[in-house]
């Protein structure tokens, strides 16, 4: 959940949000872009597929966000504010009930229209809409907004990361093994020396969840305390050269390193190593791996 606080003004009851909407505005735009950067170099027909139904295709994910800042802030605090397209208020819902119905998530690879333009035209909507709302709102509106604002920037960020994942699948799928990024270090990542460094956490009683300050989603809240027992956490993210030592190590073939489900997975689908993963060397390689 966004954190809510009251209108800010000065003495004489004058809106002083003018920094913090600026800020928020320059944020938008750049969370904006920052999705259609992950698109670039690919075609309408990379953005189109629906490589399984747990997925989503690429033009999906572009159309969906851009429906929530219509659907939450447009079209409930912008007076007179019409949909661009009311057809779009029913394709890019995904699970909003309260919203109204929703095409079925097995089916939206089937969605060859709106076409890629028609996507991208609707986002340049969306967008105009959005800063012109943001800059000429009232402070009773904008202090009603922000809160959705914010929370519909981290859910853009959390569908760029689905981005990234469905269509990374869709790609280990084809033969071809297709390279998304160009120019991208062929280097796996491991270095002399580079093994994560540990940090132990002794056992005890630990207060976790939000504190109130900043964002936080629903399900990080409420705060409270709970027994952990003694751990230790790697100071560095796993990299690929950690899931290559894995894999040269007998990882797939040791089941004392699975949980039982994972074990008979690996098992039944005869996994040797992750999704898009290919041998250094191997000529179809592409410019980095999974």
């Amino acid at each position: 959940m966004p954190p809510t606080s009251p209108i800010p003004v000065d003495e004489h009851g004058k809106d002083t949000s003018g920094p913090e909407r600026q800020a928020l505005i320059e944020r938008y735009r750049a969370v904006r872009q920052h999705s259609l950067a992950w698109c670039e170099g690919l075609g309408a027909e990379d953005l189109c597929v629906q490589s399984m139904p747990e997925a989503s295709p690429g033009k999906w994910h572009l159309g969906h966000v851009s429906w929530f800042f219509e659907a939450v802030v447009l079209l409930p605090h912008e007076p007179g504010a019409k949909a661009h397209d009311e057809r779009y208020l029913h394709l890019f819902n995904s699970y909003y009930e309260a919203l109204g119905p929703r095409h079925p998530r097995p089916q939206r690879g089937l969605l060859t229209r709106p076409t890629l333009p028609e996507v991208q035209a609707y986002r340049q909507h969306v967008d105009q809409a959005m800063v012109a709302f943001m800059q000429g709102c009232d402070a009773s509106t904008w202090a009603l907004a922000w809160p959705l604002i914010e929370l519909g920037l981290h859910h853009e960020q959390q569908h760029q990361e689905l981005m990234l994942t469905d269509l990374l699948h869709a790609f280990s799928c084809n033969p071809l093994l297709p390279q998304w990024f160009q120019g991208m270090p062929s280097s796996l990542g491991r270095a002399a020396g580079s093994g994560p460094a540990w940090h132990r956490l002794e056992e005890g009683m630990v207060t976790i969840g939000a504190d109130g300050r900043g964002f936080h989603f629903d399900n990080e809240s409420p705060r409270h305390r709970v027994w952990l027992q003694s751990f230790e956490i790697a100071t560095r993210l796993v990299s690929c050269g950690d899931f290559l030592a894995f894999i040269e190590d007998g990882g797939y073939r040791r089941p004392g390193l699975w949980l039982s489900d994972g074990w008979a997975t690996v098992q039944a689908q005869g996994w040797q190593q992750p999704p898009y993963w290919l041998a250094p060397g191997d000529a179809r390689a592409p410019a980095h791996s999974a």
